[in-house]
């Protein structure tokens, strides 16, 4: 799996081996507005797939950020803690939010995330 699949929960991730890149998807940022805060999960804790792992604030609201898979976070995005508008600005690449090793990997195989169409279908586009 190395192109970019979707959670429900507005989520993106992308696939290396055993380790994801996890941020939010455009239209989640849109939702929110602009954003001016995030906080993310430390290196090295422990996260369970759909359990809140981070939090981002926007001028409008707080949005929270749920794990896609239970594995241990092994980077973080520092880059989008002093700029958090990267994640408005570029959710794919500048603002992604943080790196997980999945603890089971053959979950990655599966069909637990949603394609690109599955996503847009999902959201009305």
């Amino acid at each position: 799996m190395t192109d970019l699949k979707y959670t429900a929960e507005h989520e993106w991730i992308r696939a290396d081996g055993n380790e994801l890149t996890v941020g939010i998807t455009s239209y989640a940022a849109d939702k929110l507005g602009e954003i001016v805060y995030a906080e993310l999960p430390a290196v090295g804790s422990s996260v369970e797939a759909g359990k809140v792992v981070a939090e981002i604030e926007s001028t409008k609201s707080v949005g929270e950020v749920f794990a896609p898979v239970s594995g241990t976070i092994i980077e973080v995005n520092d880059e989008v803690v002093d700029s958090p508008d990267f994640i408005n600005d570029s959710p794919l690449e500048k603002g992604w939010l943080f790196r997980v090793e999945v603890a089971d990997p053959v979950i990655l195989d599966g069909d637990e995330f949603l394609t690109l169409d599955a996503y847009n279908s999902l959201i009305g586009e």
